[in-house]
């Protein structure tokens, strides 16, 4: 017994609705939400690792990197509370979880670090939209604010300066705030004064600017707080050919497109604008001013050929690499993009240029189906994104991809790897998976298959047709058996190891074993109470295990339920079995995924993994039990490595390897040989072409060296001539040079000796001085010393006074100390806490005017480097301008000589053009006539396509009438039918009450009649007892005579002794009082009762009369339905006639037929009881019909409509 390990090995997919995500870890690792994971993939090595979410979160909200990258903060939904988890990006291990108890709000819509990592604002939600600044290493939140209006409208992205800690800018609908943190408080700054506008995004491009993007495509540059300029991601151009395009009647978004994200890099910022579009701004010398350059667009094959799900395409995060080499952005679609921002700039202004895949294209929509088969390491999934694509997980890539009209509903991969089988809406079709495309082989007429499976052996597959299963050959395509008895939809069907058994299980609470070849039953587990969704097999084939809505796994061997296992909180939605009979692992409604323990046991142990953020709609063990493959409705597809406890599980020999084989039609091969035949002639002629090119350049080449070397020998020869006479002049200047020289040594020596004899004359003098001063010194130190003898002795008598006048004011300034020392403490303890506080301010103080003196640092160093740098610009610049001066000039000289010649041109054409505009005005005359007309056609064109946009809005509501009234009628049959059930329930209840009620009453008879005959003998013994007493009395009255009382005995004997046999004439106490107790338990029973059937007549009466009431409503609104289903058909008509829709005559009996079915449907459905089956079988063949006439209503509407002509300018509404 053991539990199996399961380990996230791959993910396809992105959770494209979270807000920022997706962010650079490093160069080579982006970092991205999927699933309930987050996901590090490191673009180069094509490498994923996981960061798990946290248990019981219902999803990530938001989440952003640290500008150090080195932390990443993932805000999760809790059902309680919404939390924060910071995680380290080296390790990937949990650092902090932050939570608040003051936030009404279960998630927080955006994050942000601060620039030096240390801090984090966090966004709640509603209701109260309150902004948080933590400390998030100490886990402490320093302020909150609440950042909306009182409107209370939503917040979309809050940021840090990039250079301030303390500076915090919030966006959001009508709501553009900047918040400043000083002293534990949120304080706004710089309040707006323009009219409030839907921001969506914002960033900053510099300590002091902020670009915020709002949803009519306008970019507004804020400083401080004040609006500097305004920018739009349209051009007038632009604006005017969207108009054009609208006036032609393409599908075309209405309005300016919304600017959903807004990135920042050194050259400017880049912006979202329009379906999977990305504008490229540039700096300029006028600081206010952003000039636009390249627009990045989402290739078109990416975003699909329907035009009406172009709009889902929506950038949702624009981000840049630490590099600022590559601009990736994420869509609402789950997709991740990618450019190069140096291709980007090499291309011309103006240019468009297109993104690339950043890793694979993901499904956006519900991953509907997925199966796996044996020969290759293949996976096939389908999706209600109308696509089917194949992956491999041996080198997590897609291999094909294609997108179909119809909905995909279930998929199954043949064991060779080469076909598929896809459950369309309309048909189930086998399709040939060819080197390049998914080609369709063979149709069936199975409408809406929700699931179908190959057998093990390829030979046969199975598809679920309503209730029934039918089992097709795979070779002859024939139907070899249909399986019928499920009475619900069947949710899953499965294969044994051998093929020699199909099990399926269903919405009715069956699950059946069939044998595929005979067709017949061979088991049944029944449990109505249960809605099943998926079952699996052992791989001898004895035991199912099965999953459905009542939260347990169930057991099943010989059509008995061995074991139930308790789910706890969750629904488990699926179910695998390993092959080697030794893994077991289910999925959750929740998304998680369960390896289980097996054998399974009561209570069920298992190891629960974060996988999904919705339910798992499918799960597939690869044939070598190594991989587990599960998809859910969140688009994702997770890819598991897994191993049973001993670590076994590897069964495929390495020898043989995977199939390598592909499928490709005779008709591509060919067409391939040819193209690949006309490219290699094409190949021969161009490197004929580059030969002759490169000899004629080399020629070119030749003579321009030779000109170069003339050239050059003629310069050398100039510059050696200059160089002699630059050698002539050197020795002539260093002559006069040794001239000079010598004459200002002279000059030198002289001043020198002159300056000697006057210093020897100074210092004698100075001599003389110094005997003089050293003579009175000596006589001045005597005087000193006597001096000194005397005040020592005068100073000794002072000092025994002092000495004596000291002691005294000593005791007296000791006993002052102490004083002063108790004064001293206390002051010192004041001393000590007005320090503290003081210090506390100046801390405070410092830091504002550090972080002041910072930034004007920072203001200054950038400002004298773009000093510098400009003064650098500018000298380059006067350079270049002289040579350029100096050009003009001799152009002009020319320009001077060729305008005198064009001037003797230009008379000449001035005669032509004279006649021409002749000509010119004839043809303008023509040409106003006919745009009066195009004019005249284009306001009547539009009339017309209003009236025909007023009548279809029409058909759609009168059609969306019917079609909840028609729910409204089913509805409230079933409820009848309900109330109908009830009803027999309580009449039966009734009746069983009355038998029970007469069994009483009989009984209650016959006690009575007991009762009656034993007071009858109590009386009698009475009466005996009473005689017996007054004749004993009579006899003791005899005690003293014997003789009497002997007589007396004996004739009482006598008396009350009659027979041998005497009758005992009292009865046991014992059963007296048993026979009171139980008297008194009827009569109480028989009043209970008696209440009961009073209560229980008078409910079932109101019952009666209540659900009676409820019938009568009902069939009155039925009655009301038809009428008004009649009416509304009669509008539809009258408005198709009056949209001048020609029918053939054919759809017109078609259409009359589908109505009388229609009518005759609900006919019956009101009248029938029991039959629901039929009804839910005449509602589907009606919705079938409705589809048909919708579509060919459609194709009478194109085929109708005029052909548009050229363009035509757009009319304006007057």
């Amino acid at each position: 017994m053991s539990i199996a390990t399961a380990q996230p090995r791959h993910v396809f997919g992105l959770k494209g609705k979270v807000n920022n995500n997706i962010c650079y870890v490093d160069e080579q690792t982006i970092v991205y939400p999927s699933g309930a994971n987050t996901v590090l993939y490191n673009i180069d090595q094509k490498s994923q690792k996981f960061i798990a979410g946290s248990e019981k979160s219902l999803g990530t909200t938001a989440m952003c990197v640290s500008p150090n990258r080195r932390y990443i903060a993932i805000a999760e939904k809790g059902s309680e509370k919404a939390t924060i988890t910071i995680y380290d990006l080296h390790s990937l291990r949990k650092r902090k979880v932050l939570s608040s108890p003051d936030i009404q709000s279960v998630e927080f819509v955006s994050l942000a670090f601060s620039p030096d990592s240390k801090y984090l604002i966090a966004q709640a939600g509603r209701p109260d939209w309150i902004l948080l600044y933590w400390t998030w290493e100490k886990s402490k939140v320093m302020a909150s604010t609440k950042t909306s209006n009182p409107a209370n409208n939503d917040i979309y992205q809050v940021s840090f300066n990039p250079q301030d800690n303390t500076q915090i800018c919030v966006v959001g609908n009508g709501i553009f705030k900047l918040f400043r943190y000083s002293e534990g408080n949120l304080r706004q700054f710089a309040f707006q004064k323009l009219e409030p506008q839907n921001y969506l995004s914002q960033a900053w491009v510099s300590d002091e600017r902020v670009i915020v993007g709002t949803d009519n495509g306008k970019l507004f540059l804020f400083e401080s707080g004040e609006l500097r300029n305004e920018f739009s991601i349209v051009t007038k151009e632009k604006e005017m050919e969207r108009v054009g395009s609208i006036a032609e009647g393409d599908l075309v978004p209405s309005g300016p497109p919304p600017v959903t994200a807004i990135v920042a890099y050194s050259k400017g910022f880049a912006c979202s604008g329009g379906i999977g579009t990305v504008h490229l701004f540039e700096k300029t010398e006028d600081k206010d001013n952003y000039k636009k350059g390249r627009e990045i667009k989402i290739p078109q094959d990416a975003i699909g050929a329907d035009p009406t799900r172009q709009e889902n395409h929506t950038i949702k995060t624009v981000t840049v690499s630490p590099s600022e080499e590559t601009l990736v952005c994420s869509t609402i679609t789950n997709q991740l993009y990618c450019m190069t921002l140096s291709s980007a700039d090499l291309g011309k202004h103006g240019d468009q240029a297109t993104f690339e895949l950043l890793s694979q294209p993901f499904h956006f929509g519900t991953i509907s189906g997925s199966d796996v088969c044996i020969r290759k390491p293949l996976i096939a999934t389908c999706s209600v994104d109308r696509s089917v694509r194949i992956w491999n997980y041996e080198t997590n890539s897609i291999e094909l991809h294609k997108e179909f009209q119809e909905e995909a509903y279930s998929i199954a991969l043949h064991p060779s790897g080469l076909f598929i089988l896809v459950g369309f809406s309309d048909k189930l079709r086998l399709m040939n998976l060819l080197i390049d495309d998914i080609r369709t082989f063979k149709e069936f007429t199975v409408r809406g298959c929700r699931e179908c499976s190959f057998s093990n052996g390829g030979h046969m597959f199975a598809a679920v047709h309503g209730n029934v299963i039918q089992v097709y050959s795979t070779s002859t395509f024939e139907i070899i058996n249909n399986l019928k008895g499920h009475n619900g939809k069947v949710r899953s069907i499965v294969w044994s190891a051998d093929d020699s058994k199909l099990v399926s299980c269903g919405m009715d609470g069956a699950v059946y074993e069939w044998n595929s070849f005979s067709g017949k039953r061979e088991g049944e587990s029944v449990l109505k109470s249960c809605s099943y969704t998926c079952v699996t097999v052992s791989p001898d084939g004895k035991t199912t295990f099965a999953v459905g809505s009542d939260r347990t796994l169930k057991e099943i061997t010989d059509s008995q339920i061995l074991r139930d296992v308790e789910a706890t909180d969750v629904t488990l939605t699926q179910v695998a079995m390993s092959h080697n009979g030794r893994m077991l692992f289910a999925g959750t409604s929740a998304g998680t995924l369960r390896s289980m323990k097996y054998p399974l046991t009561s209570p069920g142990e298992w190891t629960e993994s974060m996988a999904h953020g919705t339910a798992i709609t499918k799960m597939r063990i690869s044939y070598d039990d190594q991989y587990l493959i599960t998809v859910s409705e969140d688009s994702v597809l997770m890819i598991w490595k897994i191993t049973d406890k001993e670590g076994r599980g590897l069964k495929r020999d390495k020898e043989i390897g995977y199939a390598e084989e592909i499928l490709i039609t005779k008709s591509d091969l060919e067409e391939k040989n040819s193209v690949m035949a006309e490219l290699k002639t094409r190949v021969e002629e161009l490197k004929m072409e580059n030969e002759y090119q490169l000899r004629l350049k080399d020629m070119n080449y030749n003579e321009k060296i030779k000109e170069l070397t003339e050239k050059f020998i003629q310069e050398m020869e100039s510059l050696k001539t200059k160089n002699q006479v630059l050698k002539t002049d050197k020795d002539k200047e260093e002559a006069r040079h040794e001239e000079e020289l010598a004459e200002i040594m002279e000059k030198n020596s002289k001043e020198n000796q002159d300056l000697e004899l006057a210093n020897n004359q100074k210092l004698m003098i100075e001599y003389e001085k110094y005997q003089e001063l050293q003579s009175k010194s000596q006589k001045m130190q005597e005087d000193y010393e006597r001096q000194l003898q005397e005040m020592e002795e005068s100073k000794e008598q002072a000092l025994e006074e002092l000495t004596e006048y000291y002691q005294t004011k000593l005791q007296e300034k000791t006993i002052q100390l102490d004083q002063a020392n108790d004064e001293a403490r206390h002051q010192q303890r004041e001393y000590e806490e007005t320090k503290k506080q003081i210090e506390e301010d100046a801390d405070r103080e410092i830091l504002d005017i550090k972080n002041k003196y910072e930034r004007r640092l920072r203001d200054e160093k950038e400002a004298n480097m773009r000093l510098k740098g400009e003064t650098g610009i500018m000298r380059k610049k006067f350079t270049s301008l002289q040579k350029e001066i100096e050009d003009h000039k001799d152009e002009i000289k020319k320009l001077q000589n060729e305008q005198s010649k064009l001037q003797s041109v230009i008379k000449s054409l001035e005669k032509d053009i004279f006649g021409l505009k002749k000509e010119i005005q004839e043809r303008d005359e023509t040409i106003q006539d006919k745009e009066k007309r195009i004019y005249d056609l284009k306001k009547k064109n539009q009339e017309l396509e209003k009236f025909k946009f007023v009548l279809d809005y029409k058909i759609k509501e009168l059609k969306k009438q019917i079609e909840p009234r028609e729910n409204d009628i089913k509805a409230m049959k079933d409820q009848i039918q309900e109330m109908e059930s009830e009803l027999e329930r309580f009449h039966k209840q009734n009746t069983q009450l009355e038998l029970n009620i007469t069994e009483l009453r009989q009984k209650l008879k016959a006690t009575e009649k007991e009762m009656y005959m034993e007071r009858q003998r109590v009386r009698d013994s009475e009466a005996v007892m009473k005689r017996f007493k007054t004749d004993l009395h009579n006899c003791v009255a005899f005690i003293q005579e014997p003789k009497k009382l002997k007589e007396s005995i004996k004739q009482l004997y006598a008396k009350h002794v009659q027979d041998d046999t005497p009758e005992s004439a009292s009865v046991d106490g014992d059963i007296q009082r048993e026979y009171s107790r139980q008297r008194k338990h009827l009569e109480q029973s028989v009043a209970s009762l008696r209440k009961k059937l009073t209560k229980d007549t008078e409910i079932h009466r109101a019952d009666n009369v209540r659900i009676m009431q409820e019938n009568v409503s009902l069939i009155k609104e039925i009655n009301d339905l038809r009428r008004e289903l009649k009416i509304a058909r009669t509008q539809v008509h009258d408005l198709e006639a009056a949209l001048g829709i020609n029918r053939k005559n054919k759809t017109q009996q078609d259409s009359h037929e589908n109505v009388d079915n229609i009518q005759h449907a609900s006919t019956t459905l009101s009248s029938g009881e029991g039959r629901t089956e039929e009804n839910i079988r005449i509602i589907e063949m009606q919705r079938s019909e409705i589809k048909k006439l919708r579509i060919q209503l459609h194709d009478i509407e194109t085929v109708s409509r005029p052909p548009s002509g050229g363009k035509l300018p757009p009319v304006l509404a007057q």
